[in-house]
């Protein structure tokens, strides 16, 4: 696994400094004014261009070496923080320059997922896939770690234009990483290559058109689209919640952040060891419920840095289980020629409701349950034993209730027949990047048959991982 620990290494590189950038930028926003709608709008900067570009990005990634698209990746991100590092150079930098910004740079991540998601098969054996994607999972949470701590040191000490240059170098390690490592193309990926191609507007669509096709995959996206819907609306005000409830204080903060990061990295090394459930639908549905119950549910309830630490803690020890079974449920059930395409379509259908519980989140903290806690009143008033009132009770309030139909959507993941038995409607492909049996977007109940047909047992399948962005 030489080659893609190399590229793991410089994926996390980036990653720390893109988490150092994002958090700096947090404290800005929010002292601009203190209000949890301009935090909630930075994160919808950053997220919707990777979501609405997705798509696109992935049918421009299987047109691509996987090495080209993950070094425009990189590189689209170096020209806009070095855009923005010019910005902040002549002293005329506002807040809508760092809007504008995060959002290219979100544009540039589009190609990210995808790409990495897709170049993992070229980079290791099938029976790696859990290990490599668990690294990967490692590496976003190393960032949530080391971005807050050395944020907060860097924001204290420097300030925002020193952060910028530092991501800067990250992003060009990374880029020497990619640069230096030999991908192991396939037969079909080199076909694919050199054969005809569609409209960039067809070929975008085949990804949806893939996942739709498919009954099991349809189902379980659709899932996901609700559960980050409703997870989404809470987890949006957490750190205007705690900013709120420590008076701005960046360093409890990051603190909290860097337990977020803890837990991901203990989960993603967990998950590298054990290679996930057996029963990968039921173990991301029970990943769902126990990241709802601890990092909604307990951290709106608790109080103090420690306790929100050990709740965000908890829950993020739970997410490398959940988003690894649905990776590796489409790595080892999509053929690795529409990787890039699938991939792009599994962040645009599962993460399209993110930006509308985003958009949502902010507003509703800040004219409904804010005001609520002020007076005393209202839902608020009425959760007062639970969430305890003051200054930020009525983000605690909106966190308690996204955690309460968090749990409701994963058990209506679970009494999906699709979504809970997918490994066996659906069997994994084998080396030889075959499709199933597959009579296409016809009688869901007929593709059902013609997959059971061909007898391959839950949880069967030699990878058993990560998702970056589940």
């Amino acid at each position: 696994m030489g080659s893609f620990t190399l590229i793991w290494a410089g994926h996390t590189v980036a990653l720390v400094g893109n988490s150092v950038m994002r958090f700096a930028l947090i404290i800005q926003a929010w002292a601009d004014g203190g209000r949890a709608t301009s935090v909630v709008l930075l994160s919808l900067c950053a997220l919707l261009p990777q979501i609405v570009l997705s798509p696109t990005a992935g049918a421009l990634i299987d047109r691509l070496s996987r090495r080209t698209a993950l070094l425009l990746a990189d590189f689209g991100g170096l020209v806009a923080v070095g855009l923005l590092g010019l910005v902040y150079l002549s002293g005329g930098m506002q807040l809508w320059h760092v809007y504008i910004t995060v959002a290219l740079v979100g544009a540039a991540a589009a190609f990210q997922y995808p790409a990495l998601a897709s170049a993992v098969p070229q980079l290791v054996r099938t029976d790696q896939l859990q290990r490599a994607n668990g690294m990967l999972s490692s590496a976003k949470s190393s960032a949530e770690v080391g971005g807050p701590a050395l944020g907060g040191l860097l924001v204290a000490l420097s300030g925002l234009g020193f952060i910028i240059w530092v991501n800067l170098v990250c992003f060009c390690l990374s880029l020497l990483a990619v640069w230096l490592v030999r991908f192991h193309e396939t037969a079909a990926d080199r076909e694919a290559a050199k054969g005809p191609r569609k409209r960039l507007l067809a070929d975008s669509l085949e990804g949806l058109r893939e996942l739709f096709a498919r009954p099991s995959l349809r189902d379980l996206m659709l899932v996901f689209f609700v559960v980050n819907l409703v997870m989404v609306l809470g987890f949006a005000a957490v750190q205007p919640m705690v900013l709120a409830r420590t008076g701005n204080d960046s360093a409890s903060l990051a603190a909290v952040n860097t337990c977020v990061g803890v837990g991901g990295i203990s989960g993603g090394l967990l998950l590298a060891a054990w290679g996930g459930p057996r029963n990968r639908a039921r173990g991301m549905m029970l990943g769902i419920v126990g990241m709802c119950l601890s990092a909604q549910i307990l951290m709106a309830s608790v109080h103090g840095v420690v306790a929100w630490g050990g709740a965000m803690m908890l829950g993020a020890l739970l997410l490398p289980l959940v988003n690894g079974a649905m990776q590796s449920i489409v790595q080892t059930k999509v053929p690795q020629r529409l990787h890039g395409r699938v991939f792009g379509a599994v962040v645009f259908v599962s993460q399209l409701s993110i930006p509308l519980a985003m958009a949502v989140s902010g507003p509703l903290a800040d004219h409904v349950f804010e005001p609520q806690a002020a007076s005393e009143s209202g839902l608020v008033g009425l959760l007062e034993p639970l969430v305890g009132s003051g200054k930020g009770s009525g983000m605690a309030t909106l966190l308690l209730l996204a955690g309460v139909l968090g749990i409701a959507a994963a058990i209506w993941g679970m009494s999906r027949r699709t979504v809970r038995d997918i490994d066996a409607l659906m069997p994994d492909l084998d080396a030889t990047d075959t499709d199933p049996a597959d009579p296409g977007p016809g009688d869901p109940e007929d593709t059902g048959r013609a997959d059971t047909a061909q007898g391959r047992s839950p949880g069967a399948g030699p990878g058993e991982s990560r998702s970056a962005e589940g």
